[in-house]
């Protein structure tokens, strides 16, 4: 039977993430971590037109800044120096500029699989031993942690056991965790195209009747589309050919970016809230999408999840208890919990504003957007929510 001191049960962006903000103090006081994760990463990084990619928050980058990888990451990290928010169809529409927020970039769009690579070379494999291709079968409380039973039949006993294992945690369901589940009646279709024009570092948040759809700038001039709609048209537009597809992007867009050349894969996601009852127990922690998954419009999910890593690790940091201390935890999760609440209800009234027709909403959004353009104050609020600097790290780590 192997032991650890943290068991961290996914080895995805908010694991790997995790891994790498817990190395120094682990280090330092001589723990062990394990992460455990069902899908090997590749040794080495592979372009592909149509990988999956994240928007990272502007604090988002200053805490991948803090952990030491950002130098790697931004060698392919698409600047966001504009964003464009609009309705179809009415006159409101507002701009929010990185100059005028004194920023470098208002985000970076950075692919998922360069993303992962970068964190996963950065790992000590000295200080994080790596349990992969694995997967955790029962996770059992014991009175002083809790006691993982693995696919090959071995068992890890571990004092803190992190379930970052996505927002269909088999394991956060077998040990009771309820969930509150939200559900939009909307699909979204991700997929990436290319513009006939540069991007030049545009974003691109537009909503339409039917449901909000953006254009992130992506490297190569290519652009992350996430096309929110009622689940049998989207099913539809997944199915449609090339020139169809284009022909009815074009038309909810427009032709800000020129004519669209090309469309990659389509994949189809149903939207649905998801937020876990409990993110703290004796001895556990349930992170990412695992505790709170968001509609993907607003850009804040990952960048929320990146935001409890840290706060996490300085947690365990300040604490000289074992890291699987209750109090340790709740003070974690309290130190949290406006952030969460903040994000969570920005990211969710957007949705609900921008995707409702009703003509007495529409309109009072529309002079809401016409009012951020034509106020300053209002327009640095919106921007440093979307930036993610409502609570910016405040200390690097040892």
């Amino acid at each position: 039977m192997q032991r650890c001191n943290v068991a961290i049960i996914g080895g995805g962006l908010v694991g790997a993430s995790l891994a790498l903000a817990l190395q120094g103090l682990a280090r330092a006081r001589g723990w062990r971590i394990v992460l455990i994760e069902p899908f090997a990463p590749g040794d080495a990084f592979q372009p592909s037109y149509d990988a999956r990619s994240s928007a990272l928050s502007y604090g988002s980058r200053l805490i991948y800044e803090r952990l030491g990888v950002w130098q790697a990451l931004e060698s392919r990290a698409e600047p966001i120096g504009h964003i464009h928010v609009s309705d179809r169809g009415r006159f409101g529409s507002t701009r929010l500029e990185a100059s005028t927020q004194g920023v470098e970039a208002l985000g970076y769009v950075v692919e998922n699989a360069w993303l992962g690579h970068c964190l996963w070379q950065a790992l000590d494999r000295d200080i994080v031993q790596w349990r992969c291709p694995a997967e955790v079968r029962t996770i059992t409380a014991q009175p002083a942690g809790y006691t993982l039973r693995l696919d090959d039949d071995s068992e890890l006993v571990c004092d803190l056991a992190v379930l970052a294992d996505g927002g269909r945690s088999g394991l956060r369901e077998q040990l009771g965790i309820h969930v509150n589940r939200t559900t939009y009646d909307q699909t979204a279709l991700i997929a990436n195209v290319t513009p006939g024009d540069p991007h030049n570092g545009w974003a691109f948040e537009r909503f339409t009747e039917t449901g909000p759809l953006a254009l992130l700038p992506m490297p190569d001039n290519r652009c992350a589309l996430i096309w929110t709609r009622p689940m049998l048209d989207v099913q539809r537009l997944a199915e449609a050919d090339e020139k169809r597809f284009l022909s009815e992007l074009q038309e909810a867009f427009g032709y800000r970016l020129g004519r669209f050349q090309q469309v990659g894969v389509r994949h189809c996601y149903p939207l649905v809230l998801i937020e876990a009852q409990e993110q703290v127990r004796p001895h556990l922690v349930v992170l990412g999408n695992a505790a709170h998954s968001l509609h993907p419009i607003a850009g804040q999910g990952f960048n929320l999840s990146l935001r409890d890593v840290w706060a996490l690790a300085e947690a365990l940091q300040a604490s000289p208890a074992e890291p699987g201390d209750f109090a340790t935890l709740q003070a974690y999760l309290q130190g949290q919990q406006h952030d969460q609440q903040l994000t969570i209800g920005f990211s969710d009234q957007v949705t609900r504003l921008f995707s409702n027709d009703r003509p007495w909403l529409a309109t009072g959004r529309n002079l809401g957007l016409l009012g951020m353009e034509l106020s300053p104050m209002a327009k640095g609020i919106f921007a440093r929510q979307a930036m993610g600097l409502g609570t910016r790290p405040s200390r690097p780590f040892m």
